[in-house]
């Protein structure tokens, strides 16, 4: 296990992963993802109500996140509980995301619209445990 710390310091610098969840049957089904972790300490993942993975978290909010390192050898695995957040808020908490992980958008109506035209929700992921192989 590596401390908690650790683990969301790792996770800050990068932004790049690939989400698991539980499929209906059990086996785990993966999505690369972009993600940022908030100054609340949780991981948020911008996702659409119609992909497996929003389905998978509805059901079951066990979600594990990889994120590679520097090389193969390196490598963290953040394990937590999953919630997805919608309704009231939700426009500027994904406004939030955007200018996370890209900047300032040049037209925030425009951005507005094509989030409820995909549907998008945001997932935040309270990390509880970490392993892995950090340098």
């Amino acid at each position: 296990m590596i401390d908690l710390e650790r683990a969301r310091h790792f996770l800050k610098v990068r932004h790049d992963g690939i989400l698991a969840t539980i499929k209906r049957d059990g086996r785990p089904q993966l999505s690369n993802i972009l993600y940022f972790v908030d100054d609340d300490g949780r991981v948020k993942i911008s996702v659409t109500q119609t992909r497996a993975k929003t389905h998978n978290l509805r059901r079951d909010p066990r979600a594990s996140l990889h994120v590679q390192g520097r090389d193969r050898y390196e490598y963290l695995v953040a394990e937590g509980t999953a919630q997805l957040i919608e309704g009231d808020g939700l426009a500027e908490a994904l406004r939030h995301y955007y200018r996370k992980v890209r900047g300032e958008h040049p037209d925030w109506a425009e951005y507005d619209a094509a989030m409820i035209a995909d549907q998008r929700l945001l997932l935040a992921i309270s990390v509880e445990r970490a392993y892995g192989s950090l340098r």
